[in-house]
């Protein structure tokens, strides 16, 4: 590697002759990798162009957590005007179409995983329903030095496991050694990974992180990924069978210990997760009201929907066909709202799987065949726009009228790009070919959502009208997250919700392959990687949207995803239960204020 070429470039940069895009692109072809190349980009605004020195930790510290518990909960009392319960006790039961996959929130990677498993585990840093911002979790406070690298925090000392052994700073470093593990199950080892320099325990009440370097989501990117475990329930399991173990399937219930408000009872699979109230926890301000939480599968959308208008449940998301025909009942409480969520499609870019994806100009056409805005309108019933850019609704990056490439409804444009990838129908049979092969492949979705026994066969006609032939096929979730976890399927159909700071390097980097990361389409591009680098390290808010929304731009002019819909989510609670509000920085951050009328 030149020396020289690389100052040449930097002056360039700097001069304005080259734009950000322009530099990483150059850099990279001269075998900086995309990392460093972002780092660069970020370092040569000033007039020496030597990247910055390697992180050094500091002692002086200059912040800590803004806002106590109380003060967070007076906050949500007064945003959301909670009221007293009348009475106490009590079932809440929340219905849903879908099995939860794991009790284990360390290694969950779907929705309701993470919303049964949250109320029985902790992180050490909590979500505000209000904006979102982080609150005390097991961490009372937390303190950054002054280098912006070295991240100290003061756990509560009072924390007890259900089991009522202490919770303490080894059951942190064992948690963070498991994610980190290079067999782990957690789909978060490469988010955290790319941050973390190392992590240790100072005493037995405070732990220090230190930072790669000065990130502007660092705090979301560990400890507010990393669900703390119990180390003397775990410490004899390797991390690549906890996926098996009886206290991830609940198969053995002293097993499922947490430090959350609720305990866990018994796991049905395929029927009820039972949750009871800790008589024990630890923090007053979120103790539960209700006695018992009970989460009742029900296969099917009518059916849950039926059971919602008889109060056979609680609660449960309201598909969006019957919505609009419950919103005047009184018996009930329909509440629609905004989210980070996008339905969207994972095309297999591997090509020891498969060679149909690998062109982007194939992945840009299957974008140009559907009516998105139908779908919006037909499937979701209005609860959904078309997805315009990689960035959701409620995310700071969300920046619809900046996006470059637009794939509204065009299908000669999508027989051209077909037609210039080489895939020619020249048998006449309506599918196309090349070498002989048929553009055919299988699409798996997951049982049980009503959307996509909808979306998927207008899916299959769309693609079939550009020659396309696509099989839906309909399996078990847990079959659909091995499917992609193991890179053993073509398409595969998902909704995935995306955390607010509009990082998306999870889903999109080149090291985020599962099951450590979401880039189930196994899709790579090093420009994308070096400007996601960049965006990390770019403290100030409006910079930090500019790169994120050049990096969304990329990733959406390639198609790297086929992002259909960002959708809302129209939660449905019967009108007995109290301090229902359900929102799109979490579903079920409402339950320990929770009351409902029947007993």
């Amino acid at each position: 590697m030149d020396r020289t070429q690389i100052d040449a470039l930097v002056a360039k940069f700097q001069s304005g002759e080259l734009s950000r895009r322009g530099f990483i692109r150059q850099a990279t072809a001269l075998g900086i990798s995309a990392g460093a190349a972002g780092m660069l980009v970020g370092t040569t605004t000033a007039q020496d162009a030597t990247p910055a020195a390697s992180p050094v930790a500091s002692d002086e510290v200059v912040s800590i957590a803004p806002m106590s518990r109380e003060d967070v909960d007076a906050a949500i009392r007064e945003e959301f005007d909670i009221s007293d319960p009348e009475v106490t006790g009590g079932q809440v039961i929340y219905g849903s179409t879908t099995d939860i996959a794991t009790m284990n929130l360390l290694i969950s990677s779907d929705v309701y995983s993470g919303r049964v498993g949250g109320l029985v585990f902790e992180y050490l840093v909590g979500g505000n329903p209000v904006d979102g911002s982080l609150t005390p979790g097991l961490a009372d406070t937390w303190d950054v030095a002054e280098d912006g690298l070295t991240y100290t925090f003061n756990l509560n000392p009072n924390v007890t496991w259900h089991d009522g052994t202490p919770f303490t700073a080894a059951d942190v470093i064992f948690s963070f050694d498991i994610t980190l593990a290079e067999d782990t199950l957690s789909p978060r080892r490469g988010s955290v990974l790319e941050m973390l320099e190392s992590y240790e325990a100072i005493d037995d009440f405070t732990v220090q992180l230190v930072a790669l370097d000065r990130f502007a989501t660092f705090l979301e990117n560990t400890v507010g990924l990393v669900a703390i475990m119990p180390m003397h329930i775990w410490q004899d399991v390797p991390a690549a069978d906890w996926g098996t173990d009886p206290g991830s399937t609940g198969q053995d219930a002293s097993r499922v210990v947490g430090t959350g408000p609720m305990t866990f009872v018994e796991w049905v699979q395929e029927s009820n997760v039972t949750l009871e109230k800790h008589p024990d926890y630890w923090d007053t301000t979120q103790e539960m009201v209700i006695d018992t939480f009970t989460f009742r599968v029900i296969a099917e959308a009518s059916s849950l929907t039926q059971s919602l208008l008889t109060g056979e449940i609680d609660y449960s998301e309201v598909s969006f066909a019957e919505a609009p025909t419950l919103l005047d009942n009184p018996d009930l409480n329909i509440v629609p709202f905004d989210t980070l969520g996008v339905n969207w499609y994972a095309a297999n870019q591997d090509p020891s799987r498969t060679e149909l994806f690998t062109d982007a100009r194939v992945r840009q056409a299957l974008m140009y065949a559907l009516d998105r805005n139908l779908l919006a309108e037909q499937v979701y019933n209005g609860y959904a726009i078309q997805a315009n850019g990689t960035q959701p609704v409620l995310s700071v990056a969300y920046q619809p009228d900046d996006i470059n490439t637009v794939y509204d409804f065009n299908v000669d444009m999508a027989n051209q790009l077909m037609d210039e990838a080489g895939w020619i129908d020249e048998d006449g049979d309506g599918i196309r070919e090349m070498n002989g092969e048929p553009f055919s492949f299988e699409c798996l979705f997951s049982e049980g959502v009503a959307t996509y026994e909808q979306q998927l066969p207008y899916m299959q006609q769309a693609w079939a009208e550009i020659g396309i032939d696509m099989q839906p096929t309909v399996v078990p979730f847990t079959a659909l997250l091995d499917a992609t976890d193991t890179g053993d399927f073509q398409m595969a159909v998902f909704g995935f919700n995306w955390s607010i700071d509009g990082g998306q390097n999870a889903m999109f980097g080149c090291d985020f392959l599962p099951p450590q990361g979401f880039n189930s389409m196994r899709y790579c591009n090093e420009e994308y990687d070096a400007l996601a680098a960049e965006a990390e390290r770019t403290l100030d808010p409006d910079e930090r949207v500019d790169i994120l929304t050049e990096a969304s731009n990329i990733l959406n002019d390639e198609a790297a995803a086929g992002y259909i819909v960002f959708r809302q989510t129209i939660g449905g609670g019967r009108a007995t239960l109290h301090n229902f509000y359900p929102n799109g920085y979490d579903f079920m951050w409402w339950i320990p204020y929770a009351w409902t009328e029947v007993q």
